[in-house]
């Protein structure tokens, strides 16, 4: 009885050791945890709520597209992109606003929207029909610079074909005109017979002479 006691003993003393020397590494990592499943949960929350507000804004501005009340549908937009920018419901608003910008020959808040998109979408798609547009506003204004620089940067494979229709535009409104037979006959050779951009892109290389060699 007094052996196992004075093992008892020496297993009390060698955790009060360990306790002494890792006790405040225990706690200090016990409270790290609570603290980090804490902000994790209020995250969740947090989240969650927010796309259920940037959800309601933004089906406020589609009834106030639809009700062509266009000062509302911008509120919205705007409230969505300023409070809301990193839910998908912001990159959704600025592409909106940036066609009604459009229409109202408000070309620079157009491209400003786009470039947003670009910048903060996390959805390749749409980041790629940004730049789409984006080029094709800056070809309409001329700067041909501008534009191939957004269609000359990288981009998802099933948007390529339209990319490089677009290339082709630019380089023909350059005066350039092996360039974009070159880039119109890349576009061709991407493109299904059931898609209707082929038949417009095989009409700009017949009058071009023909797909590239």
């Amino acid at each position: 009885m007094a052996a196992f006691d004075l093992e008892e003993q020496e297993q009390l003393e060698t955790l009060k050791a360990w306790w002494k020397r890792w006790g405040n590494y225990l706690i200090y990592g016990v409270s790290a945890l609570l603290i980090a499943v804490a902000g994790y949960q209020y995250w969740k929350t947090h989240t969650a709520n927010q796309a259920i507000e940037a959800s309601a804004h933004f089906d406020g501005m589609n009834q106030a597209l639809g009700a062509g009340d266009m000062k509302k549908a911008r509120e919205q937009g705007a409230l969505l992109i300023d409070k809301f920018g990193k839910t998908p419901y912001a990159t959704r608003a600025a592409m909106l606003l940036a066609s009604i910008n459009v229409q109202n020959r408000d070309v620079k808040s157009a491209k400003a929207q786009l470039e947003w998109v670009i910048a903060n979408s996390k959805e390749a798609a749409l980041r790629d029909v940004s730049r789409l547009r984006l080029a094709g506003l800056l070809l309409d204004e001329k700067d041909y610079g501008g534009a191939l620089k957004q269609l000359n940067a990288a981009h998802t494979d099933a948007f390529a074909a339209r990319f490089d229709d677009l290339r082709g535009d630019v380089y023909l409104a350059q005066g350039k005109t092996a360039e974009a037979r070159a880039a119109y006959s890349a576009a061709y050779a991407k493109l299904q017979e059931a898609n209707p951009l082929r038949g417009v892109v095989e009409m700009k290389l017949d009058s071009l002479g023909g797909p590239a060699k």
